[in-house]
């Protein structure tokens, strides 16, 4: 039976295709580590593991090395809010033992109390030195925010600042008020309860001085506490982004291995017998 022109077309057609593929194998895989490789996966006799690609690898773990030290940032600047909270806490309770002197004044002026109580006189005493407590032992992890007699460490310098690394070539500084010594002129150790009887105006004028005083720093540390807590939300927002940039990359990165690359290669240059539907 004699082919027509067509048949005889198409036969030499597929002839020449495969041909060339395996002129192309054997020309450059044939006793190769890569011609193995190729065989093994034609033939499915063991799978081949996906070779990575270096450039996708560099970028994508600058991505996870960027999003880690944002993520430590984060934890930094939530430290420093932690700080601020503490600090915070201190002035808040020393805020509560002056509203205590200042209702002994209140009552004491209302004939409620007397000034000469030695009794009297002892609470007033107590309070101011439950303050003096208070400013000398609030601490986070050994670092005295209160107490400007306990700076100029390491963790904490002699202005009261504090470094956070807080950005990936950088940080900044938080600052902390001392109150041992908070009103120009005054110390604590003239809030005294003999001088309640002698000089009750003057109790209540240091009474006012010093809450004034007080109720402006723990302002300052209720503030920057939300503003440090807020820009730790916002790093590790970032860092999150950027583990989902990681993701989203290792997503789109190519599986083929250089063997698939190659057999690729070879078949769209020297064709395939069959199309993708088969």
């Amino acid at each position: 039976m004699a082919l027509n022109d067509f048949e005889k077309n198409f036969i030499y057609d597929i002839s020449s295709r495969l041909l060339s593929q395996d002129l192309l194998t054997n020309a450059y895989f044939m006793n190769s580590q890569v011609g193995s490789s190729l065989r093994d996966m034609v033939l499915a006799r063991q799978p081949v593991q996906p070779l990575t690609n270096p450039f996708d690898e560099a970028i994508t773990g600058t991505l996870r090395g960027d999003a880690a030290a944002v993520r430590r940032n984060a934890d930094n600047v939530t430290e420093a809010a932690t700080m601020m909270g503490v600090a915070q806490s201190g002035t808040s309770q020393i805020l509560d033992a002056l509203s205590s002197m200042e209702d002994i004044i209140d009552k004491i002026n209302s004939g409620e109390l007397i000034a000469s109580d030695p009794s009297v006189q002892a609470d007033y005493d107590a309070l101011r030195d439950q303050i003096t407590g208070i400013y000398e032992s609030t601490d986070y992890n050994g670092i005295y925010m209160l107490d400007s007699s306990q700076w100029g460490t390491e963790q904490i310098n002699s202005s009261g600042q504090v470094y956070i690394q807080a950005f990936k070539d950088g940080g900044f500084n938080v600052t902390f008020h001392a109150v041992d010594d908070p009103v120009s002129g005054s110390s604590w150790s003239d809030l005294q309860g003999s001088s309640l009887a002698t000089d009750l105006a003057g109790q209540t004028l240091l009474v006012d001085d010093f809450t004034s005083a007080i109720t402006t720093i723990d302002d300052i540390y209720q503030s920057r506490e939300s503003m440090l807590e807020s820009q730790a939300s916002s790093l590790e927002n970032q860092a999150t982004l950027l583990d989902q940039a990681v993701e989203a990359r290792r997503q789109n990165t190519t599986s083929l291995s250089v063997e698939n690359l190659l057999v690729d290669l070879i078949l769209k240059d020297s064709g395939g017998l069959l199309d993708e539907q088969g």
